[in-house]
């Protein structure tokens, strides 16, 4: 048997996974929630092989919280596939932290492409911290060209909204933020979509983390079509919208 391989660059880190039927849905293609999952496993992999484990971090009071994520779904990677998972860091703008992922199957063709954004948080105060004041180490950029659209403000109307439940956030959602785990919100998503986008592969889907959910707070979700093949969705808790998101769908 072959070991997955990892590697790591000056830029880039590399690591294999291979997409099992816990990574997979009814029809054996890989969720979303598992893609999410990845694209935050992964930039702690990246940093924990250069020495900055979340402990070192904590300990200087810089942490890092998702605010963004765009996937394009090129070709869904299925169960058995083992892919090629590569992160960079994309620089920054404004008080965003850009890393930028791609998953290539072994025969090198593009599976998935993330974009993402994230903030600086200090995280005994929860106080959002600029780019320019992390000094763990410097930041670098990507010198691939990534094949997906930007993250985006993802923004409900105010009318026609459907009214689809209220989902309690349970003791095995939680990260060891002590906040609903962001892979997380993937599945709770598909379990809100209407039963005939669930059958339906996504092509895309972006979501702004908007506010922490904690244990047993509720999320009210409210929903839109977006024509055919798109799906718009909010959940709401008690402070306000924790998050928003937009699916679109292919076949």
């Amino acid at each position: 048997m072959d070991c997955f391989r990892q590697s790591l660059t000056e830029n880039s880190y590399t690591r294999q996974e291979e997409m099992n039927f816990a990574r997979c849905d009814r029809h054996q293609r890989a969720r979303v929630s598992t893609l999410l999952s990845l694209a935050a496993a992964m930039a702690g992999y990246d940093y924990d092989a250069r020495g900055l484990t979340h402990d070192v971090l904590w300990d200087r009071g810089e942490v890092f919280l998702l605010s963004r994520i765009a996937l394009k779904i090129q070709n869904c990677p299925r169960v058995r596939d083992v892919l090629d998972v590569t992160t960079w860091e994309d620089g920054t703008k404004g008080a965003h932290m850009q890393r930028v992922y791609e998953l290539r199957d072994q025969a090198g063709a593009l599976r998935c492409a993330i974009r993402s954004d994230w903030v600086l948080v200090d995280p005994r105060t929860r106080r959002i911290l600029w780019p320019e004041s992390f000094t763990a180490k410097a930041i670098t950029t990507c010198p691939v060209d990534i094949d997906c659209p930007p993250t985006r403000k993802v923004l409900l109307p105010r009318t026609g909204l459907e009214e689809l439940g209220t989902r309690p956030v349970y003791w095995s959602d939680l990260d060891g933020n002590g906040h609903l785990y962001s892979g997380n919100y993937g599945d709770i998503v598909w379990d809100f979509l209407p039963a005939d986008l669930r059958e339906r592969t996504p092509s895309a889907f972006y979501i702004n983390y908007s506010r922490e959910a904690t244990l047993d707070q509720e999320l009210r979700l409210l929903g839109i079509r977006d024509g055919e093949d798109a799906y718009l969705m909010e959940g709401v808790g008690p402070g306000g919208t924790c998050f928003t998101c937009r699916c679109e769908f292919s076949e």
